[in-house]
């Protein structure tokens, strides 16, 4: 008998029965005083008030409150709206930090509220095997996805991404991507951030010309990407063959991209959409924190530590590599000692694009297309002006 009949039968035996409470509680093995309980529910409830009562606490004094709820689910929709990840930990980001519960609560939240369903066809993250570089620009990962305009046109949007932060170093539009653009957006890249010391791109044409093949079958030359990066000591990788989980990240990010630029709405022009490309960047950085580096933003990441850099053994010497510019009075700088440093190239070269090779006090500039050194240096800590070895200063 289970216990609510039990407690029915009880009532009815004295009530209907005529046993007295002693009697009763000898017949069912239960106490006299556990009689009188149910004798009491019954007068104020009727049969219903005996039968077992929930243990469950009336109140629970760590239930989240309902606007705490609201602004999960607030926090939800926007973020869906904005084109960004609405997930528990991204919740939590945006959420005050006087007020905001775990995530694994604000994951209860959604589920509960029916904002997400449940994939148990995803593998643990447990079961991830990451690669991470080290350092910022130890790696730079390359790759470009299309995009339509408002009239259907399609365009070819190439990001250079630092592996180690995930900063986003260069978004832009064309139609389309060529070798040549890639070399130039590489070079601006360069400019803003320094030199890689590798990148990793898929075997495109553009990145690679490893699997074409001459009149003869051999394989051609290497194109002019791959020149560059022989030419300033940059290693070159690529993935293998049909394997894009080897540019995981860039993948990933292409989700994310796509995700806003969706969520912000076709443009025109593609002048249009490099605006928008400027404005995500911005929100990637700065904005959004990423779980793969702590929590941190991209932007946080790449500042946090020294930067890797190419570098090239010569005369048993290995030497730092940057790929610079001459400015327009003949001169390149550096900072060496804590202090930027002016090295006299020659006004002849203005303008042009050089190799600076440097170890410890020592400097080389190289004239890349003739394969030329056109100056050399001994810096001197006391001087800022770093006239050429040979001239007069």
């Amino acid at each position: 008998m289970n216990d609510s009949n039990k407690n029915r039968s009880i009532i009815l035996a004295i009530t209907e029965g005529g046993l007295t409470q002693t009697q009763a509680a000898q017949r069912f093995d239960v106490s006299t005083r556990w009689i009188r309980t149910l004798l009491t529910r019954y007068r104020t409830g009727g049969l219903d008030a005996v039968d077992p009562q929930s243990k469950r606490p009336r109140t629970n004094p760590n239930a989240i409150d309902e606007a705490t709820i609201s602004t999960i689910l607030t926090l939800r929709d926007s973020l869906i709206t904005q084109g960004l990840d609405a997930g528990p930990e991204s919740i939590w980001d945006r959420m005050p930090a006087s007020s905001r519960p775990s995530t694994a609560t604000i994951w209860r939240i959604l589920r509960r509220n029916n904002t997400i369903t449940d994939q148990p066809q995803k593998r643990p993250r447990s079961s991830w095997h990451r690669f991470e570089a080290a350092a910022p620009n130890e790696t730079w990962q390359s790759d470009f996805t299309h995009w339509p305009l408002a009239d259907g046109t399609d365009t070819e949007t190439i990001s250079w991404l630092d592996d180690h932060s995930r900063k986003l170093l260069h978004a832009t539009a064309h139609t389309p991507v060529t070798g040549r653009i890639v070399i130039d957006t590489f070079t601006q890249t360069m400019d803003a951030y320094g030199p890689p010391a590798s990148t990793l791109t898929d075997n495109g044409m553009v990145y690679t010309a490893r699997f074409s093949r001459g009149n003869d079958g051999t394989r051609d030359q290497p194109n002019a990407f791959e020149q560059l990066l022989s030419d300033l000591a940059i290693t070159q990788k690529n993935g293998g063959p049909n394997k894009p989980t080897t540019q995981g990240k860039i993948e990933r990010y292409h989700q994310t991209l796509k995700r806003w630029l969706r969520a912000d709405g076709n443009v025109e022009s593609i002048e249009a959409l490099n605006e928008q490309l400027v404005r995500f960047a911005h929100i990637y950085n700065t904005q959004r924190p990423h779980r793969a580096i702590g929590r941190r933003t991209p932007d946080t990441a790449y500042n946090a530590t020294p930067k890797a850099q190419p570098v090239i053994e010569v005369d048993n010497r290995i030497w730092r590599i940057r790929y610079d510019r001459v400015d327009a009075y003949g001169k390149i700088s550096l900072r060496f000692a804590g202090r930027l440093r002016h090295l006299g190239i020659g006004r002849a070269y203005a303008r042009k694009r050089v190799l600076l090779l440097v170890h410890d006090r020592e400097t080389m500039v190289i004239d890349r297309g003739a394969g030329a050194i056109i100056a050399e240096h001994t810096i001197d800590i006391e001087k800022n002006y770093q006239p050429s070895k040979g001239t007069m200063t």
